[in-house]
């Protein structure tokens, strides 16, 4: 019987380099070697792997779905050989991350450069996106979530803490007036956040464990906060959403930061999550390791606001 892990090993190599004759190169075995795994591997799961013309060599869709888990047993399979030997695991291949659009903008990409330079054989393949994502049935090794992680299949490290805050233009405060309540809201134009509850489009939640609520209204809602922050900014209303995002925008005076009778929710935090029916692999791990490094326990974006946004927001422990 041929070695099954050789088997995977010819698969994986003649799936990267589409050759039969250059995986075998690649691993020092004859080409007849290589075709005889590939036979036996065939053979055993009852499918073809790869549809082989004069020309190349493709896979099929059944190969296409086997590539996946055969490249994820060779990584651990080399993974455990490393730590038996205590021989440093390399961290190679693709890293699929998945991330809200905002935070991923201002957050993430600013420091993949860094990363990739600790990691030159590693590329990241970054998705934005600020729907939830389902990790596993769409292929994303890792991605980043703001708020209640309520999955229980996924694994989650936290990054960093998520403060909120009300803040509004000196344009549409002139305009409109400051509010001091909560109750006031009401009267105002309020930017609603649609894919929030605590930040919706007909209620705002306050207190740090969001246990107040109150009603709100306005004329424009939106699922992304980088475009409320747009309209805020113009003048269009208050807004209320995390310190990364409208940090810089009050730091430099562009927004003013609300003190209201309730102080603003907190979120549970920003958190790396993963599933959780395996071992993360070493990119996984070194991936979110960095991130963590960077980004907490105290974020930098919220470096200066505790003395520019008075004592509600930024005082929770």
């Amino acid at each position: 019987m041929l070695d099954r892990v050789a088997g995977l090993e010819v698969f994986a190599k003649v799936a990267a380099l589409g050759s039969l004759s250059g995986a075998a190169r690649a691993l020092g075995m004859s080409q007849t070697m290589a075709t005889k795994h590939m036979a036996a591997l065939e053979e055993r799961l009852g499918v073809k792997l790869l549809h082989r013309t004069t020309r190349k060599i493709t896979l099929s869709e059944a190969g296409r779905r086997y590539l996946e888990s055969a490249e994820r047993i060779l990584s651990e399979l080399a993974e455990a050989d490393a730590v038996a030997t205590a021989e440093r695991v390399e961290v190679n291949g693709t890293l699929r991350v998945n991330a809200p659009v905002s935070f991923g903008v201002r957050e993430l990409v600013p420091h993949l450069a860094q990363f990739s330079r600790l990691h030159p054989g590693l590329t990241v393949d970054l998705g934005l996106s600020d729907r939830v994502v389902d990790l596993v049935e769409e292929g994303w090794d890792v991605a980043i979530r703001i708020g209640q992680i309520e999955d229980e299949t996924l694994i989650a490290r936290k990054l960093a803490r998520c403060r909120l805050l009300v803040a509004a233009s000196p344009a549409y405060l002139a305009e409109r007036g400051t509010p001091r309540t909560i109750s006031e809201l009401v009267s105002h134009d309020c930017l609603g956040y649609t894919l929030s509850n605590a930040l919706g489009a007909k209620r705002w939640q306050f207190d740090t464990d969001g246990s107040t609520s109150t009603p709100v209204g306005g004329s424009l809602h939106a699922n992304n906060g980088d475009a409320l922050l747009a309209a805020a900014l113009a003048g269009h209303g208050l807004i209320y959403q995390p310190t990364f995002l409208v940090g810089d925008d009050i730091r430099a005076g562009r927004l003013v930061p609300l003190t209201l009778d309730h102080p603003p929710v907190e979120l549970p935090g920003v958190f790396a999550i993963y599933a959780s029916n395996r071992r993360p692999p070493a990119k996984v791990r070194a991936f979110i390791d960095f991130l963590v490094s960077r980004l907490g326990p105290e974020p930098h974006w919220d470096r200066e606001l505790l003395q520019l946004t008075n004592r509600w927001p930024l005082t929770r422990s």
